[in-house]
């Protein structure tokens, strides 16, 4: 067993008779042994396989093969290559699930000030507080809508704050900031970014927003692709989380994005884009960096 294991292990680099003859094995039983036993790499691949299942079902379905690939090299000594994660997940109709875009859902007809577009889809952020985007969103429940206003930094994309209420009012978006604000040790000079609806555009708004420092910015009328972090993020939020859930009340919708937002994507998921550190990880070193700077 021991001789045909070595055989099956170098048959690339040697000739199969030549490895024969220095085990003093023969062809016929080293080729019976194939057929009758999984190969190595079977095996390896099998186990693979396993701690594959085991990530993608932790990352609720989400994750793919690259972010499969990390996880597994982080904790193993014997790296694997994407592409071959990316196979066995194939092979077996593992994969991650897709992102889709949801309509806006603020009203920019009004006659309130409207800001300039001055992060003009910038999203680069290198420390906290630098750069924010912020949005609302929507979540069906038997009770009717639940609203939740959202502020993402986007230094690392982490969400430092968040507000629900059935109803889409300033004071939905305005204890969403002051969330934020809680959560951010300084936000003077800060860039807040949002679309124009009349909630952003309420002088509650704005006047909580310029006492804390806050620098306005909004987006071209229409363009979601100007606060694009943010409508990925109810993207990520709606598939990988809450669709095909059913929420009898507010209270369970609100809940389960708690545990998505607070829980799992800011501490557990994640991000390519961040060296493939979580939003809160990514967070604290460049807030760290700042200190020592």
């Amino acid at each position: 067993m021991i001789r045909y294991l070595y055989m099956e292990q170098n048959r690339s680099g040697y000739r199969t008779a030549k490895m024969a003859q220095w085990l003093q094995v023969s062809k016929s039983g080293y080729y019976a042994w194939r057929k009758r036993s999984k190969s190595l790499r079977c095996i390896e691949n099998e186990a693979l396989l396993q701690e594959i299942i085991g990530i993608h079902e932790a990352s609720r379905n989400t994750y793919g093969g690259r972010k499969i690939t990390h996880e597994i090299n982080r904790k193993s000594q014997m790296p694997v290559n994407h592409k071959r994660v990316e196979r066995i997940m194939r092979e077996n109709g593992i994969r991650s699930k897709s992102h889709k875009k949801y309509k806006a859902t603020t009203n920019s007809k009004h006659n309130l000030p409207v800001a300039e577009n001055i992060l003009n889809r910038d999203f680069t952020a290198d420390r906290p507080g630098q750069k924010m985007v912020s949005d609302i969103t929507y979540i069906p429940t038997d009770e009717g809508w639940l609203y939740l206003a959202g502020i993402m930094d986007l230094c690392g994309d982490k969400i430092v704050g968040t507000a629900m209420d059935g109803r889409m009012t300033k004071e939905l978006v305005i204890s969403a900031l002051k969330d934020a604000i809680r959560h951010t040790k300084t936000t003077k000079g800060c860039i807040l970014h949002s679309d124009r609806g009349s909630q952003y555009c309420s002088l509650d708004y704005q006047e909580l927003a310029k006492g804390h420092g806050f620098i306005s910015s909004m987006g071209r009328k229409g363009n979601c692709w100007d606060n694009a972090p943010m409508e990925s993020f109810w993207g990520k939020l709606k598939q990988e989380w809450l669709n095909g859930q059913h929420f009898r009340t507010r209270e369970e919708a609100k809940s389960a994005v708690f545990e998505y937002i607070w829980i799992f994507y800011n501490r557990k998921r994640i991000h390519e884009a961040n060296g493939y550190l979580t939003p809160e990880e990514y967070y604290r070193i460049h807030q760290t960096d700042l200190k020592v700077a």
